[in-house]
């Protein structure tokens, strides 16, 4: 999906917290000016206004937005209590409204709310299992809300182990399907890559990709629970 407008610049913390762990992407901007200066080439998928600290300023960003030829929705207002009494609450001006200090999961869900309510757009492809997320469409990857600095390579095998929780996979079924069939590596490449997914999880996740003695490795518990 195309990139989020957010407001302002820097976006408040918790925000950019939640739209990071939820895989949306998102573009930071100070004024209408940034607006068209840091817009995608298709444009933006939607917006998220941070009315808290100057709630008058996002009020008029946000007529600016629905003023333009091709008015940018679905657009999420998110204003403190404090700002909550001062704005002018004027519908035809946003989608939605999120109360910070931020519930747990609430901003996420309302945001996946308005792109199915709207059609503007869809939540990115995730994978997901527990703590750990891996965005298919930005390759990122996050365990715990943590980013992970993985390469390629780390990353496309996660990701298959991940997609495939509790299947076991010998060494040589996952240089085929991770590697291709053309990669002329030994088993030891995948051990080594193993070795550096557990270390950059941490010691708290390592295992989360478990070695089946004699067989290969598993990602997750299987329907067995062991």
């Amino acid at each position: 999906m195309e990139p989020l407008l957010a407001y302002p610049d820097p976006v408040p913390a918790e925000v950019v917290a939640v739209l990071d762990r939820a895989g949306f992407p998102f573009r930071a901007v100070a004024d209408e000016q940034g607006v068209t200066d840091r817009e995608p080439a298709d444009g933006w998928a939607g917006a998220v206004i941070c009315a808290g600290a100057d709630p008058e300023a996002a009020m008029v960003l946000c007529r600016a937005l629905r003023k333009r030829d091709l008015p940018l929705e679905p657009l999420l207002l998110v204003v403190t209590e404090e700002s909550l009494g001062a704005l002018e609450v004027r519908e035809d001006l946003f989608d939605d409204i999120c109360v910070a200090p931020l519930r747990d999961g609430e901003l996420q869900r309302r945001l996946e709310h308005l792109f199915w309510r709207t059609g503007g757009g869809t939540r990115p492809e995730l994978v997901e299992y527990g703590e750990l997320v891996l965005n298919l469409e930005t390759y990122q990857a996050a365990i715990a809300g943590k980013p992970l600095d993985l390469t390629y390579m780390e990353y496309e095998l996660l990701k298959f182990l991940a997609s495939h929780p509790g299947k076991v996979f010998t060494r040589e079924t996952l240089l085929s399907r991770v590697w291709g069939y053309e990669y002329y590596g030994g088993a030891r490449t995948v051990d080594v890559h193993i070795r550096r997914l557990r270390a950059k999880l941490g010691e708290e996740h390592a295992n989360l990709i478990q070695t089946v003695r004699s067989v290969g490795y598993r990602f997750g518990q299987s329907r067995w629970g062991v």
